[in-house]
């Protein structure tokens, strides 16, 4: 048995199990910073991280999968390097986001960029498992670093408020997703997370902060409107 796939499926099943020993994560607790940040308005709504329960299940359906019925396939191998090296990162990152934010900040970037990587690599076949639930996975994070950065730098005190980050954090994860829809059309399952991740930030800040709400509305219009024009490009798969 070839030793990537397999290591594969245990960190996908290490990773989806980590909330039973780390506890569950909807967010920086308020005193974890210098400048304690109560529900910033960057960060989305408690219920909108629901969809990790989609992206645990699709991942280790994914490496099970692969693991079974593609685990000599090279298309599969170029995604899982990157992919394992997120997990990797991953499986302690609840933990490490208990104990400290500027360390889980630290660590959710290249833990995000693994998983782009992985994402762009995905072939034109087997879009069900492996390059939707890498898309989920992939989109939800984009969102979740910059939630991150700007919790953090509200939290120091660098440049503006929370508020302030909101209008700084939201548009640059939002140029993070276009490009990554630019590069890898028709990654609908990475534009349907990130795009989820902006629909609980706007919900939540409905009209106590209608500046907040309005931006992540455009977020979700926009994304929406260049994974459809890409998506119908024939020149592109």
């Amino acid at each position: 048995m070839r030793p990537l796939p397999l290591l594969t499926l245990l960190f996908a099943l290490a990773f989806a199990t980590a909330p039973l020993w780390s506890g569950q994560f909807d967010g920086f607790e308020a005193g974890q910073l210098p400048i304690p940040q109560e529900d910033p308005p960057i960060q989305p709504a408690g219920w909108a991280f629901a969809i990790w329960g989609v992206i645990y299940l699709g991942l280790v359906a994914s490496a099970a999968f692969g693991l079974w019925r593609r685990a000599e396939d090279p298309d599969w191998d170029r995604v899982r390097g990157p992919l394992l090296a997120s997990l990797v990162l991953g499986t302690p990152w609840l933990w490490v986001a208990q104990q400290s934010a500027e360390w889980a900040t630290v660590l959710i970037v290249p833990m995000t960029l693994t998983a782009i990587a992985a994402l762009l690599r995905t072939p034109d076949r087997d879009t069900l498992l492996l390059r939707t639930p890498v898309g989920l996975y992939a989109g939800w994070l984009t969102a979740a670093t910059f939630v991150s950065l700007a919790a953090l730098g509200a939290g120091y005190g660098v440049l503006t408020d929370a508020l302030g980050w909101a209008f700084l954090g939201l548009p640059l994860a939002l140029v993070v997703a276009l490009a990554v829809l630019w590069q890898r059309p028709r990654a609908w399952a990475f534009a349907a997370a990130f795009a989820w991740a902006l629909f609980g930030i706007a919900a939540k800040n409905g009209l106590a902060f209608p500046g907040v709400t309005l931006l992540a509305l455009a977020g979700i219009a926009t994304v929406a409107a260049v994974a459809w024009a890409r998506g119908q490009d024939p020149q592109v798969a």
